[in-house]
């Protein structure tokens, strides 16, 4: 994948479990949300294969490629909720929208996803009223009321603060632990990936360059801790050294 001369993506290769957790990771820039983009068919790549259920996305007819999508939930950074709705109005949405569902159908599904989010008290706020925590969690409500088999998550916790992102976190969690659904998450929330994720993968130079289980990632001699984590602290080190 490239965007006129900048070549984003380049011989990535991945496998994503079904059931699972996967955490892709890498420095800010370096192409986690347009790999999002690419698999949902948002973008298309200049050439490879993308392959969900059995059928390659990026030759997909238009009509396949919007079947295809629609098994796929995507929480965009922040949230993105609309403003002039209610908690409840901004879950409902995707099934209002699609007209294909009863007024009583709807409001059993909204209430239903409020509830595992733990949402339910907060249904008759606005987006503004509430924290930056309770506003993803709304927006996963919103992107599991359609029941997708993939869920995606694009930064979930992105300009949280800490306790905010703790709440996130476990909420992603608590869905891939007890809800039949495929997660993957792009993130550079090193917590994030540690407590949700049950393989995390490192994207460099536009590639995969280390993939291992939660468990790998956890060990001080991890390959990935080595080369991500660890060149920050690397960094520091260089500027201490310097100011001697």
């Amino acid at each position: 994948m490239r965007f006129r001369d900048k070549r984003v993506l380049n011989g990535l290769d991945i496998v994503i479990e079904d059931n699972k957790a996967t955490v892709i990771m890498g420095r800010s820039g370096i192409g986690k949300s347009v790999l999002l983009k690419c698999i949902c068919g948002l973008l298309v790549p200049h050439k490879g294969v993308i392959d969900i259920d059995g059928h390659n996305i990026v030759t997909a007819s238009p009509r396949k490629a919007k079947v295809i999508r629609s098994a796929i939930g995507m929480l965009l950074q922040e949230g993105a909720l609309f403003d002039g709705m209610t908690v409840y109005e901004n879950i409902a949405f995707p099934l209002a929208y699609h007209r294909k569902h009863s007024p009583a159908e709807i409001d059993r599904e909204v209430r239903r996803y409020a509830d595992i989010v733990e949402m339910t008290p907060f249904l008759d706020v606005v987006p503004r009223e509430l924290s930056g925590g309770m506003k993803r969690k709304a927006a996963i409500a919103r992107c599991m009321i359609t029941q997708p088999r993939y869920l995606f998550y694009d930064e979930p916790t992105t300009g949280l603060d800490p306790i905010s992102a703790g709440t996130v976190d476990t909420m992603i969690k608590k869905l891939s632990d007890t809800v039949n659904i495929t997660s993957l998450i792009v993130t550079h929330d090193v917590d994030l990936a540690l407590f949700a994720g049950d393989t995390v993968a490192l994207i460099e130079d536009g590639r995969i360059s280390v993939i291992e289980a939660r468990a790998e990632f956890k060990r001080p001699e991890s390959e990935l801790r080595t080369r991500f984590i660890e060149q920050r602290e690397i960094l520091h080190e260089e500027y201490h050294a310097n100011r001697k």
